[in-house]
């Protein structure tokens, strides 16, 4: 285990944070259509978020606690802004997974590739389309989670 492992790790449980709060936001203004869909993303990153926290106890360190709050990238009025915040979130988590990816090994690297793909996979579903390289900095201005902390 090295310092870059545990760093990667404490940045995907950030991301996660910050997804979990960011889809309470999308399910209070998502469509009734895409509603279980925005429940079930919810869920996964609760879970994903679950097993992140044990994973930073299990390299020695201390989980990052969640931020009170997180601004969001844009003002979410409407359905159609949930929606794209939800595509943002998701490609936000692709970055820090792909992050994790590259930093670790064995099977840390390998549930950090399934998060990779799950959260590229929803992204394609909110965005209607995909990025030639999920997870990779240069397809977006931004290389951390979509919402940031609140402070």
């Amino acid at each position: 285990m090295s310092s870059g492992e545990l760093k990667a790790v404490q940045a995907a449980l950030g991301a996660e944070h910050a997804a979990v709060y960011g889809y309470g936001v999308v399910g209070g203004k998502i469509g009734e259509a895409r509603q279980s869909e925005a429940r079930e993303a919810y869920d996964a990153h609760r879970a994903r978020r679950d097993e992140l926290t044990r994973a930073v106890r299990d390299l020695g360190g201390k989980p990052a606690a969640a931020a009170a709050g997180y601004e969001l990238p844009f003002q979410v009025t409407d359905s159609d802004s949930a929606v794209r915040l939800a595509a943002e979130l998701e490609e936000g988590v692709a970055g820090v997974y792909s992050d994790l990816v590259r930093a670790s090994e064995g099977d840390r690297r390998g549930t950090a590739a399934e998060a990779l793909r799950e959260a590229a996979v929803r992204a394609v579903r909110w965005r209607g389309g995909s990025v030639a390289f999920p997870g990779l900095a240069e397809r977006t201005a931004a290389a951390g989670p979509s919402a940031t902390p609140h402070t």
